[in-house]
């Protein structure tokens, strides 16, 4: 028996990297996850695992949250996963770059969380997750500056106005994970394979065997 059994768990972001392995972690814990994700095609590689089941949601429409919502009458845990990583200093983020990553990292945040907290209050003891970064308040880096931004300060604010109502809200603040997300990212530089060896140089890096996922422990140097 898994120390999940019985726990109802919602995340964004489901179809690849971060998302796709904690929708199976928790599943194999014995969780029932509903895992979310825009993009539906890949979202389908999760069907058929026990425990989890799939939806097709634009975390950043407030329509879409909240007839999702409305399927649930309680939960245990909300993972907030969805991201998009800006490359670029200030001068470099246009208006509309900015637009979209406030949109995708924090909108995304802010409806799920406003859309599924009214669920968690009466029961005083359920969790809200938001990934984060070491690109954040905890550390300033190069050509990450909007996407830093996004990931500094909306846990702390839901932790410390929720904290006496049994809500716990905390974020995971990792360093470069080696997902598809990243690969995409690093493909797209005018010379990927000096910078992947960059990637690889900034930062300690150790492979998980069970999630198959690189991660990097020690934050960027």
């Amino acid at each position: 028996m898994g120390r999940l059994v019985g726990n109802v768990i919602v995340l964004s972001a489901a179809a690849q990297g971060i998302g796709k392995a904690s929708a199976i972690a928790f599943a194999k814990k014995g969780a029932q996850v509903t895992a979310t994700d825009i993009n539906g095609e890949k979202l389908k590689e999760l069907d058929g695992i026990e425990g989890i089941k799939t939806k097709v949601v634009d975390v950043i429409k407030k329509d879409k949250v909240k007839s999702m919502a409305k399927d649930f009458d309680y939960m245990d845990v909300l993972f907030n996963v969805a991201v998009f990583v800006h490359h670029g200093s200030i001068l470099e983020c246009e208006e509309s770059d900015w637009d979209f990553t406030m949109n995708v990292n924090v909108r995304s945040m802010y409806l799920m969380i406003k859309a599924f907290l009214p669920k968690m209050l009466p029961r005083k003891s359920d969790n809200i997750i938001n990934m984060a970064s070491v690109a954040s308040s905890i550390k300033g880096v190069v050509n990450r500056c909007v996407y830093s931004m996004t990931k500094a300060g909306l846990t702390k604010s839901v932790a410390a106005d929720f904290l006496e109502q049994g809500i716990r809200c905390n974020c995971i603040s990792p360093g470069t994970i080696d997902t598809p997300s990243l690969r995409q990212r690093i493909q797209d530089r005018p010379d990927p394979e000096q910078a992947f060896k960059d990637f690889m140089a900034r930062q300690k890096i150790v492979h998980c065997r069970e999630s198959g996922t690189s991660v990097c422990v020690l934050g960027l140097r």
